[in-house]
């Protein structure tokens, strides 16, 4: 409620803007008896202000005054703050299409209903803070907060890292984290792939388990980075420069797309989806696209086609097994194993040229079970394997020890025949700036900046050369090894001979370090006695 209040007052506030360019969320169409929008006498919506819905007037009420209102008007408000009419109550056909034409403008009906999915998993929320003195703490330990978020702003901090420390703090009290295999991607992993895919406004950005939003959100900082300006750019404490200005986007309909019709996520658990709308919206995304919608499940067939997007940026589940009875019927895969399902579903996601970047347990890539080589034939034969990124094995402590990689491909050709991988290049981090315990405390080096650059000149490697830490392997090879993708298969390890002492001369040694010990042995009972 406060962030929004924030950002709608420096919209506001921001010069070039009119009330033409930009109408305050806290200004709604105002609504009859019977929930209808009610037209002036030139034929246009009536406006109801509600800023007494806004946190920067209800915190300077009294206790009892504030509870009164945030629980009978301002949650209220914030559960359907984008919903501007339910059109399906206005029977009259004509009158429907002029209130539609006002308010939705060109959008479809689906999209919408997409505007809507912040409301249609908020409508059940209740507010439960029934002590005005509780509240007031609440009030002014979210100011607190905020106040703690611009200090760090200006050391050089930016606002989403600051958040997702807070949203990763909300997951641990509510007992979410690590549920159905779920886990907080750590940001600087979300950067590094969003790196290697560079994303742009012109996308349709995808992610098919998506939390809390964090690989979105890592997408639209990075999309934010392209268009800042020199002077709006900083190194964070990762080592990449950032910016979330986006001054160089200066058409309107570009922030339109950008914010309503380039992110795209879905979850199964409803509770990180609420989080997950939240956390776009509270980032200035104003029509978040998230649905609760399992992505494995037929319910998704009937809801999305195949060769939707044109980026996949995903950590889904591992070592999760979901019911047989409804899970789509288009998987190649034989069995039940969510980390493998996910490879066929993101495969089908994308449109043929589209771009992938996909956290995977490295048993995926040498494991011989059926359906573990099977996927890995559908990513060598249906895209172009660009790159397979292994991680180091404390890199998603505290949750999980598992190993890990990233893969890195580009759609050719669903359910192809023939090979469209010729070569990929392997590139074993071994780390990721951070110690590899539970503790996972920042370390001096940014060698994620680093990995960057040598995925950028990779075409340059050697591909007979597998003696350092990145290089090429060809697809005949790959055949040869029963499709093993893991990089210690190809690493060719120095073996440098050992060279010892007669045995001999090492008996003589330990005799007479024998009798060494034994001689201070007895001078120390000396001692003693």
């Amino acid at each position: 409620m406060r962030r929004i209040d924030e950002l709608d007052t420096l919209k506001i506030q921001q010069a070039g803007f009119t009330e033409e360019d930009y109408r305050t969320v806290f200004l709604v169409p105002k609504l009859d008896k019977d929930g209808k929008p009610v037209l002036n006498k030139k034929g246009e919506l009536e406006l109801e202000d509600k800023s007494n819905c806004r946190w920067s007037h209800f915190k300077q009420l009294d206790p009892e005054s504030m509870l009164i209102l945030v629980s009978r008007e301002a949650f209220p408000f914030i559960k359907v703050i984008n919903k501007k009419v339910d059109l399906k109550k206005i029977e009259d056909k004509d009158f429907r299409e002029i209130v539609k034409k006002q308010l939705y403008g060109d959008l479809t009906n689906k999209e919408i209903e997409q505007e809507f999915a912040y409301i249609r998993y908020m409508e059940n929320a209740v507010f439960l803070i029934n002590n005005s003195n509780l509240l007031d703490e609440a009030v002014k330990a979210i100011d607190e907060i905020y106040d703690e978020i611009k200090k760090q702003q200006d050391e050089g901090q930016n606002f989403q890292d600051t958040q997702g420390d807070v949203y990763e703090y909300l997951l641990n009290e509510i007992g979410q984290s690590g549920k159905n295999g779920q886990f907080r991607t750590p940001r600087h992993i979300i950067q590094l792939m969003c790196e290697i895919l560079d994303p742009d406004w012109t996308d349709t950005i995808c992610d098919p388990a998506c939390g809390t939003g964090g690989f979105l959100l890592g997408a639209y900082q990075h999309i934010l980075t392209k268009y800042s300006s020199k002077k709006y750019l900083q190194k964070d404490e990762n080592g990449f420069v950032r910016g979330t200005m986006g001054d160089k986007i200066t058409k309107d309909t570009v922030w339109k797309n950008l914010k309503e019709k380039t992110f795209y996520g879905f979850d199964i658990d409803q509770t990180m989806v609420r989080i997950g709308l939240m956390n776009l919206m509270l980032h200035d995304i104003s029509v978040p696209r998230i649905e609760h919608i399992d992505t494995l499940s037929n319910k998704y067939e009937g809801y999305e086609k195949d060769e939707q997007y044109s980026i996949v940026l995903a950590n889904p589940p591992f070592t999760g097994r979901i019911d047989k009875g409804g899970m789509s019927d288009k998987f190649r895969i034989p069995g039940t194993q969510s980390e493998l399902l996910f490879i066929d579903r993101m495969v089908r996601m994308l449109k043929p040229g589209g771009k992938a970047a996909v956290i995977i347990p490295e048993g995926v890539l040498f494991g011989s079970g059926k359906a573990q080589k099977k996927a890995r034939e559908i990513l060598l034969r249906d895209t172009q394997l660009e790159a397979v990124i292994s991680l180091p094995s404390g890199a998603f402590q505290p949750y999980t020890g598992v190993k890990t990689a990233i893969l890195v491909f580009t759609k050719a050709e669903l359910e192809s025949k023939k090979w469209h991988t010729d070569r990929v290049w392997f590139c074993n981090l071994q780390s990721d700036g951070y110690s590899l315990d539970n503790s996972r405390k920042r370390l001096k080096d940014e060698p994620l900046p680093l990995a960057i650059k040598k995925y950028q000149s990779r075409a340059g490697d050697n591909e007979t050369d597998q003696k350092e830490e990145h290089f090429y392997v060809d697809l005949d090879k790959i055949k040869e090894n029963d499709l093993d993708l893991s990089f210690n298969r190809y690493k060719t390890f120095d073996y440098t001979p050992q060279k010892y002492d007669p045995p001999k001369e090492i008996l003589k040694a330990l005799l007479n370090l024998e009798d060494d010990i034994q001689k201070e042995l007895n001078e120390l009972n000396e001692m003693i006695e």
